[in-house]
């Protein structure tokens, strides 16, 4: 799900899930829904188990989990449950950078290197 290329994203919504996940299928859809809604944000499907080399130590226990960003530093990650209500105010209230794990910084980086 790029973002336009005109327009530069103010945010990173990440979701990582996992192939196997049933939750996650049924995730996708309010994933890509508030995609369209938020034009201004950069979201990117992650596939843990596809992507395992990104992820580094940090281990995801729960799907799905968020990773909030904004251009340059985490602003959440965390499991958030699969519905679209709460997605929305999520990223209607984005909270300020906080003090993150520095593995979620780290996945971060990685991830916005990867996803370009």
């Amino acid at each position: 799900m790029p973002t336009s290329a005109s327009i530069a994203p103010t945010h990173w919504v990440i979701c990582l899930c996992a192939a196997w996940c049933r939750t996650c299928d049924a995730y996708v859809d309010v994933f890509n829904a508030a995609a369209v809604q938020h034009p201004h944000m950069r979201f990117v499907w992650v596939d843990v188990e596809d992507e395992a080399d990104l992820l580094g130590d940090l281990d995801i226990e729960t799907f799905p989990t968020l990773l909030l960003a904004n251009t340059t530093q985490v602003c959440f990650l965390g499991p958030l449950p699969p519905q679209a209500g709460v997605l929305a105010r999520m990223l209607a209230s984005i909270p300020a950078p906080a003090c993150i794990d520095p593995q979620a910084q780290l996945l971060f980086e990685r991830l916005r290197a990867a996803h370009p």
